[in-house]
């Protein structure tokens, strides 16, 4: 089985990817959950804010991320300001300082393949210009990021491999038949939000398995696509 899939490099100075159960000292996650990149996708397209869920429905779309830089959380203060407390903003007197969990240097590869071709198309006209309609960020709206148009590939469905592969992306646990864990590398998972309803209700959590330098997975593993970018091809997991 072959489908078309665009790739596209994503980086800024921070982003924040709010843990769900991270309340007074916001937590991030190490990378962006399949939701988060559902997203900057839809901003990047000009999806409305409240329409945008509705085209990433897991049966249309198709989304991977290969972390691309070492994975680096640093803490900062954050001045939040009370605006139920005065009708103009410089009439603002409370002021609560609170510590966020920031990554610092993210950047990320995002693999993406849609069933409606017309959106496909507008996508990628739009990455190969380095367009968007809205300005895209990574979890907060003030922390912009660029983009970088890698191309438009062929994948190749591999199904399941009873010999171990190497995997460059982020891989969801249920993917994972026998992990084989190397020296010198650093794995972690993280159980995030990967599929939004229509009421903007997550539908569906999963265990996401990284190497937090983003070196490579080795495993035994199934629904692994490999991605004909030239050699060498990258071979990932959707998520």
């Amino acid at each position: 089985m072959q489908e078309r899939v665009l790739v596209f490099d994503v980086w800024g100075d921070y982003a924040h990817f709010r843990k769900n159960y991270s309340t007074s000292s916001p937590l991030t996650y190490s990378f962006p959950p399949r939701t988060v990149l559902s997203g900057l996708i839809g901003a990047i397209a000009g999806l409305e804010k409240t329409e945008y869920f509705r085209q990433f429905f897991r049966d249309d779309a198709r989304i991977g991320c290969r972390i691309m830089k070492p994975v680096k959380k640093v803490r900062i203060g954050e001045n939040l300001v009370d605006t139920k407390s005065a009708i103009k903003m410089h009439l603002i007197k409370n002021r609560t300082q609170i510590r966020f969990e920031f990554l610092k240097d993210p950047n990320y590869r995002i693999y993406f393949s849609h069933s409606d071709e017309k959106f496909f198309g507008n996508l990628r006209d739009l990455l190969e210009k380095h367009q968007s309609v809205f300005t895209p960020c990574l979890g907060l709206s003030q922390l912009i990021c660029n983009f970088r148009f890698v191309g438009e590939f062929e994948t190749i469905s591999e199904g399941g491999i009873e010999e171990s592969q190497t995997i460059d992306s982020v891989v969801p646990g249920k993917c994972i038949l026998e992990p084989e864990f190397e020296d010198g590398k650093e794995y972690f998972s993280e159980v995030m939000p990967c599929e939004m309803g229509a009421e903007r209700v997550v539908m569906d959590f999963r265990e996401i398995l990284f190497e937090r330098n983003g070196k490579s997975i080795r495993a035994k593993a199934k629904d692994l696509w490999v991605v004909e970018n030239g050699e060498p091809s990258e071979r990932i997991a959707f998520l």
